[in-house]
């Protein structure tokens, strides 16, 4: 009896231990989801018995500013270290950049129109050519057949007419001496008529023949590179095939259809009407190499509401051939020049959900948030308008990510006056 009373009592101790060692795991395991004024009262009961919180210079990790402020200077309290550049005033070119997609002036399908066999190409895939030039070959024994036989008809019925007109002249003689009635006359007046149309239609028939049989010569409607060919040597070609025999590209000049904001517009159709040139300039897709330069032509007749823009076309001069249609090209059109405007670096300026905006460093070494409407970019200079803004003020270009408006900064590298 005794030994069962120990024994129970030792199984009723071990279950206790175990219990409080499973409630320490959870206690200190699941720290995160303590409430957050047991979980500072510990770290300050932490704190303090480790002699932390009564050393000189070292604050409690609550004692700090607000966590996850990046706009603040850091906990040591130095400025920041940034780059700096002075604002300028210089005459800058007004421009917009867009994505344009280069399009022929004018495509063309060439298509057999008649039906029979290839007989010849007379050109070369990716040739440049001029229009009329003979392209291709059909074989036109066909068409000659239909031109003789027509031909043949015509002679006839020429002859019909011939003998119906000498017999109404005679008749008409006969006449005068009242010795035919006028019916026979006019009767015959009127088979001179019917003849004089059999053989008007005789020569349209010839007409038709002789274009048919022209068509047996497949010449290039405009000038410009010749496609791929799209038939064989030998093949029945026919006038409804889709592909046709090749396609031409009026390539020269090239045609770049591209867009800009609506707020440009009313600019750009001053400039139009009253007959000022708009320069456009294409660049390959790294803005490394110009590919070519021109001018604007037209614009499109209504601005796209999806987007707020309006397309225009240019053409580019592309003697070189070295442009394609559908290829595309970075495009900077120049709308105006802009005299003696305030410029800053593009590296200053922060662009954000509250707008753009620079950091003017100030002469107690803080800085002040000044925003700006961007105008327009030239090389690593912005073109703006800002209240607050003067030539010569000292403008952050490096290191704001860390900033705000009254930050402490320290000049490390400013530009020279």
């Amino acid at each position: 009896m005794l030994k069962t009373s120990r024994s129970r009592w030792l199984s009723v101790a071990l279950m206790g231990c175990l219990l409080v060692a499973f409630t320490a795991v959870l206690w200190w395991g699941f720290a995160d989801l303590r409430p957050s004024w047991l979980a500072s009262t510990t770290q300050e009961t932490s704190a303090v018995r480790e002699g932390v919180a009564g050393k000189p210079g070292n604050k409690p990790p609550w004692s700090g500013g607000r966590p996850g402020n990046k706009d603040m200077v850091d906990s040591s309290g130095k400025p920041t270290p940034v780059t700096t550049d002075l604002v300028k005033r210089m005459d800058m070119v007004l421009q917009v950049q867009a994505l344009g997609t280069l399009t022929a002036m004018n495509t063309a399908i060439v298509r057999s129109q008649v039906d029979g066999v290839l007989k010849s190409l007379r050109f070369t895939e990716g040739q440049q050519v001029q229009a009329g030039q003979l392209l291709a070959e059909i074989d036109p024994r066909a068409f000659e057949a239909q031109l003789n036989l027509a031909l043949g008809q015509l002679a006839r019925d020429n002859a019909q007419l011939l003998n119906a007109q000498l017999d109404l002249q005679r008749y008409q003689d006969l006449l005068k001496k009242d010795a035919i009635a006028r019916q026979q006359v006019e009767t015959q007046a009127a088979l001179v008529a019917q003849w004089q149309g059999t053989v008007q239609a005789d020569q349209a028939n010839v007409d038709t023949a002789r274009l048919q049989l022209s068509y047996t010569r497949v010449t290039a409607p405009i000038s410009g590179r010749l496609g791929l060919k799209q038939a064989e040597l030998g093949s029945l070609v026919r006038a409804s095939d889709p592909n046709g025999l090749v396609s031409i590209t009026q390539t020269q000049p090239m045609a770049v259809v591209f867009a800009v904001p609506e707020m440009h517009v009313p600019l750009i159709m001053r400039k139009l009407k009253s007959g000022q040139a708009l320069p456009v300039q294409a660049w390959d897709r790294d803005r490394k190499q110009r590919l070519a330069s021109g001018r604007v032509n037209t614009t499109d007749n209504a601005i796209d509401v999806a987007t707020g823009t309006l397309k225009l076309k240019a053409s580019l001069d592309n003697r070189d051939g070295q442009l394609f249609p559908n290829q595309f090209a970075h495009i900077e059109l120049q709308l105006d020049t802009l005299k003696n405007t305030l410029a800053v670096p593009t590296a200053s300026v922060q662009r954000g959900a509250q707008g753009n905006r620079v950091l003017v460093v100030q002469a107690d070494s803080t800085v002040s948030a000044v925003p700006v409407q961007l105008l327009s970019v030239q090389d690593d200079w912005q073109a703006v308008m800002a209240d607050g803004l003067k030539e010569g003020d000292s403008v952050v270009t490096d290191g704001a990510d860390r900033l705000r408006s009254g930050s402490k900064v320290e000049v490390v590298k400013a530009a020279k006056p």
